[in-house]
């Protein structure tokens, strides 16, 4: 317990040197920096602003309100990160969860790590600290990773090395950005998994896509099942292969006329069928092996 006083104190004693103007820090190389660069300072609330690089954008009420009262009866345990703007004023990097709690409680301060950052290097410090978080939903692991890409400028293979997750896992991340908002909003509230989007993104029509989503979540699916009716969709999707038809030939007279006589004189009845370019075949049919014989002693005039 007297440990816990004496770091409590050494905080209240940076935030009073940080609200003296002659001491106001704005480098590393400025006095008393390291005094206050990587140490915990307790802050006044006011001067305090949200981040506006926050890459969260939804804050869950309840679990909000649960925080407050761990935080009303425990304290804040793992302080926030802020940046120094100006003269005792603070920007967040990370921990808005705890700053709005703090605040639901009415505290007056709160303790915070103080960084001296330019404002890349926030939005770059907030990204890759709410990747590390646990409670993320997936569509804000993946809208942190794009962040990333897209404003920091860094490749999927920087970006492996920088949050230390596989390049595969991040691409995996990444196409769920792909799946419609309608979708994307169902996996956030959690009535889908990661696995469910990964199968459905492959589906490339919208509509089709939110159909299977519906099924998915009234039948409650499981993955594999997911997965089945992914093929399944495929499978149903492909153009049915037909077997090309011949194009019918008009028997010519002289053959039809021909048929006739042959059964005739053979006394069976004789079939013909007819191809293209004046072709065809004869099939003069027998009954038993006297039968054949006749027809044979027939056609050769034995």
């Amino acid at each position: 317990m007297a440990k816990a006083t004496k770091k409590q104190a050494l905080g209240r004693g940076l935030s009073a040197l940080l609200k003296d103007p002659e001491n106001d820090i704005q480098s590393a190389s400025d006095k008393n920096a390291d005094k206050v660069v990587g140490n915990i300072v307790e802050l006044d609330l006011t001067s305090i602003e949200v981040n506006p690089f926050q890459p969260r954008s939804y804050f869950n009420d309840e679990a909000l309100s649960e925080l407050a009262t761990s935080i009303k009866e425990l304290g804040v345990i793992q302080p926030i990160t802020v940046r120094k703007l100006d003269f005792n004023k603070y920007q967040l990097v990370s921990g808005e969860r705890r700053f709005r709690a703090s605040k639901l409680i009415d505290l007056q301060t709160i303790p915070a790590y103080i960084r001296i950052a330019n404002d890349q290097e926030s939005l770059e410090m907030a990204l890759v600290e709410n990747i590390q978080r646990q409670d993320l939903d997936p569509i804000e692991i993946a809208l942190s990773y794009q962040r990333l890409i897209d404003e920091i400028e860094l490749t999927q293979e920087k970006l492996s090395d920088r949050v230390g997750k596989k390049r595969s896992t991040i691409a995996n991340y990444l196409r769920l950005l792909k799946l419609d908002p309608i979708i994307q909003t169902g996996i956030r509230d959690g009535f889908l998994t990661m696995g469910h989007g990964r199968t459905l993104v492959n589906i490339s029509k919208t509509k089709d896509q939110i159909a299977l989503y519906e099924k998915i979540v009234s039948e409650n699916l499981s993955v594999r099942e997911t997965e089945k009716a992914v093929k399944e969709y495929h499978e149903s999707s492909k153009p049915e292969t037909t077997k090309p038809t011949s194009v019918a030939t008009k028997t010519p007279d002289y053959v039809t006329k021909g048929a006739t006589n042959l059964s005739t004189h053979l006394n069976v009845k004789v079939d013909i069928k007819t191809t293209s370019e004046n072709k065809g075949k004869i099939t003069i049919p027998y009954a038993s092996k006297e039968d054949f014989k006749r027809i044979k002693k027939i056609i050769l005039g034995e």
